[in-house]
């Protein structure tokens, strides 16, 4: 017996809400309106959502059987509390946030006017393109709510095509921090090594770093801390040394005459790894030393 298909409006027509609610009418729900505000989010809407009709929030509210909230996090409490306000929201509507932060604690406001409120977030980088919708399929999601709700939010994580995590509320600011940690400092870790590679003339950075990074990253997701090499887990402290001398600079002819900040994430990293070193405790110092020395900055 197939589920029940839905009239689903969608508030935020950013890179997640348009990708999800395109996903979602590909398996036979209606998409009842979206509210974009931005031209770009506008763009996204018509090459993902053909036809979808754009609405303010109140008609959406109105005419929705599921409403799916896909705005940043900071908006998301003030939507929340503004959607109850109008009291248009009849009980038994199903909505659902796309925040890695939140549970459902944050949709307090719309449960209590009857409403059955759930957190899905996919672990995944949204371009806001239909090449999206292929990387869906076997994407962890995380979700949460009450027992009584989680069957739904997992028949919802199922149509979307992903895996099925289920999060405590309390969980959620940690999952979050972790994602964010990963992804998002990755990509300036890997910026910051283009950046320099490219100040030397290599002509293609990210073509150059791709092997050793492939690698990296698949031994990293099996083995953890065990994927690690280098001088710090060697405690080679000379070349540790010779590496900030070199970044510290590269800093110092910073693009547009800004001080660049290679060297201080080299130093932060390099002092997590060397934690992780089992290495003798004479050359764990020297380079805890070397590592703790301030860079030099230049005159003001």
């Amino acid at each position: 017996m197939n589920a029940p298909r839905l009239g689903i409006g969608i508030i935020g027509s950013g890179r997640v809400g348009a990708v999800l609610g395109a996903a979602l009418r590909a398996e036979g729900h209606a998409i009842t309106g979206v509210y974009a505000v931005s031209d770009a989010s506008r763009e996204r809407a018509e090459e993902l959502l053909p036809g979808a009709p754009l609405l303010d929030v109140p008609a959406i509210v109105e005419r929705s059987e599921m409403l799916l909230l896909a705005v940043p996090d900071d908006q998301l409490v003030p939507l929340v509390a503004g959607i109850a306000a109008t009291g248009l929201s009849p009980g038994g509507q199903l909505v659902v946030h796309t925040s890695g932060r939140y549970g459902t604690d944050v949709l307090a406001p719309l449960a209590e006017a009857g409403c059955a409120t759930l957190a899905i977030h996919p672990a995944m980088t949204f371009t806001g393109t239909r090449t999206d919708l292929a990387r869906l399929v076997g994407c962890p999601m995380a979700i949460t709510s009450a027992a009584t709700f989680l069957p739904v939010a997992a028949a919802l994580v199922v149509e979307l095509g992903g895996e099925v995590e289920v999060l405590a509320e309390g969980d959620r600011p940690l999952y979050h921090a972790s994602l964010a940690h990963a992804a998002n400092h990755l990509v300036v870790l890997v910026d910051q090594a283009r950046e320099a590679l490219g100040r030397i003339g290599v002509e293609d950075p990210g073509a150059y770093l791709r092997p050793l990074l492939e690698a990296a990253l698949e031994e990293s997701l099996r083995h953890g801390a065990k994927a690690l090499t280098g001088p710090v887990m060697r405690g080679d402290a000379g070349t540790v040394g010779a590496h900030l001398e070199a970044l510290d600079d590269l800093d110092a002819t910073g693009e547009r005459g800004v001080r660049g900040d290679t060297g201080d994430t080299y130093r932060a990293l390099a002092l997590a790894a060397l934690s992780r070193a089992k290495i003798p405790e004479g050359s764990r110092e020297q380079i805890r030393a070397l590592l703790q020395e301030n860079p030099p900055r230049e005159d003001a």
